[in-house]
């Protein structure tokens, strides 16, 4: 699979090298960066009242001071849609003084228990 040698061509590169298999849709996160509250709420907001598919977060990251809203939308992890969705939530972000910061996914890895049942107790029945 060739992949432009950009930041969004690495990131799936580095994906598809941690045995993600990029045909199948996958969660993907992306990040937009408010200064002030008001303006991330309401941003927020328009998403929840808009036809986005998808799943938003709102919080403040306490590092940095500012509000991250969390646009989660499951899609295949393509370049070009992938572009297109960044490109298209930027301008949104714009509109109400934000701007898009990037993209990523949640994989879980192994050993990485903070995903975990902590009420499942393995059997002889289990698969993983």
């Amino acid at each position: 699979m060739e992949l432009p040698d950009d930041d969004n061509g690495k990131m799936l590169a580095a994906m598809a090298e941690a045995g993600m298999d990029l045909s199948l849709p996958t969660d993907i996160d992306f990040f937009l960066v408010f200064e002030g509250q008001r303006d991330a709420e309401t941003a927020l907001e328009d998403l929840v009242n808009s036809d986005l598919e998808g799943e938003v977060e709102l919080l403040f990251n306490e590092e940095t001071a500012k509000w991250e809203l969390i646009v989660s939308i499951n899609m295949v992890p393509e370049y070009d849609a992938i572009i297109t969705q960044e490109s298209t939530l930027n301008g949104f972000a714009e509109e109400f003084d934000g701007i898009s910061d990037g993209w990523g996914v949640m994989q879980q890895q192994e050993g990485d228990t903070e995903f975990a049942d902590e009420e499942h107790e393995c059997s002889d029945a289990c698969s993983h």
